[in-house]
């Protein structure tokens, strides 16, 4: 059985957390806690939740260009950064490079409670969704009358097949009221007979599509008898809708793709030969993805930016423990120079002249005999406030000596 060091265990699970491809960079939600700026400038933080907590270090160098803001305990904020292993304690953390503060979270916290519970009703069940006619003849529309989105879907049905006839239902898709207009568009449409509905709008925040998120619209899809398609914002951009929807496109102008084909084959042609170019250049860029993500877990191996984001922490926790061990060499010597300082105060000969106590002299010395004096000498006796010069009239021996 061979054996190993613990630094040996600890470098081989940094690697391997290093060639991870989602660990390189990912944006994590959390709550900041147990904050704290160092005095080096990096700051160490805590990102948890209700179901745990992760270590996160964001060095002095990412701040000015990642941090628009003072960081604190108690903040809900969205971290982008990447995870990686610090040897010393063998501990994995996420080390940061742009922190924004969270102002959404708690719509998106609704937005999932929601999705679940419509979920578990079966409004989202694949099953259950219609098929879009192939060769439609009548279109419906639910969707603002002016804006990008209307003219994208006229302008491509135009181009797609002029003969499909186009029924827009003007609805308010955005602010307040904007679900029950949309509501009311889904339901009057459903009553005409048509082929396909497209709903949706263009993009924007998770505010402005909130409208398509209301249980109100997501039931109103789900109920319809007409195949609904969902075309709502960026590509990135999903709301409830699209999941109740029959067909979900990334935006308002696919969706009218989706739901017009195109009658021109010399149309079909070109795309065919687009979809046979992209797939090979799908597969040379996978290819070369591949050959890229090798050489980026070879170079990460000797990449020497982990190790000195190791030193830096190392040195920032050398750099406490020097400041510990300094206060408490201070502290110490302090303590045994007021020791020092009682001690001297009680050996000097000034601290004894009190109580009656005196220091006798004759000619600058002192006197430590009776046989030093005699009668008609001139002596100085110093007390604890002053001196006394006499002439000593008699000199008698001590009778207990």
């Amino acid at each position: 059985m061979k054996v190993y060091s613990v630094g040996q265990v600890n470098n081989y699970i940094k690697n391997i957390i290093s060639q991870d491809y989602v660990l390189k960079k990912l944006t994590i939600q959390g709550e900041v806690s147990n904050c704290k700026y160092h005095s080096l400038g990096h700051i160490y933080f805590s990102l948890k939740d209700e179901t745990g907590s992760i270590a996160a270090v964001m060095f002095k160098g990412s701040i000015p260009t990642g941090l628009k803001f003072r960081l604190a305990d108690g903040q809900n904020v969205l971290v982008t950064g990447r995870i990686g292993v610090y040897e010393r304690d063998g501990k994995y953390q996420l080390y940061a490079e742009e922190i924004k503060q969270d102002g959404v979270g708690n719509l998106y916290e609704e937005f999932e409670k929601l999705k679940l519970r419509l979920n578990e009703e079966g409004l989202f069940d694949f099953e259950k969704k219609k098929d879009i006619p192939k060769f439609p003849k009548k279109i419906g529309i639910v969707t603002a009358r002016t804006g990008a989105a209307i003219q994208d879907i006229m302008n491509i049905a135009r181009r797609r097949n002029p003969y499909v006839q186009l029924v827009l239902y003007p609805a308010k898709v955005q602010g307040e009221g904007a679900a029950d207009t949309i509501v009311r568009g889904i339901k009057t449409l459903d009553k005409l007979g048509l082929d396909t509905i497209i709903i949706g709008r263009g993009g924007g925040s998770i505010e402005d599509l909130w409208a398509f998120n209301e249980e109100k619209v997501v039931r109103a899809v789900y109920e319809a008898n007409t195949p609904i398609i969902s075309g709502t914002g960026h590509e990135v951009d999903i709301t409830l809708a699209d999941y109740a929807a029959d067909m979900r496109a990334p935006t308002p102008s696919a969706a009218c793709e989706l739901a017009i084909p195109d009658v021109m084959t010399t149309v079909n042609e070109l795309r065919n030969y687009e979809r046979l170019i992209n797939n090979h250049i799908s597969s040379r860029l996978s290819l070369y993805n591949s050959m890229l993500e090798k050489y980026e877990s070879k170079l990460n191996l000797l990449n020497p930016r982990q190790r000195l984001e190791n030193q830096n922490q190392y040195l920032s926790e050398l750099y406490d423990r020097l400041k510990k061990n300094i206060e408490n060499k201070y502290n110490h010597t302090f303590h045994r120079f007021e020791i020092l300082s009682v001690r001297l105060d009680g050996l000097s000969p000034t601290a004894k002249l009190i109580n009656g106590f005196g220091y006798i002299e004759k000619d600058d010395r002192a006197v430590t005999d009776i046989q030093d004096v005699k009668s008609g000498d001139k002596i100085n006796i110093t007390i604890k406030n002053g001196r006394i010069q006499t002439v000593v009239e008699n000199v008698s021996e001590d009778i207990y000596g």
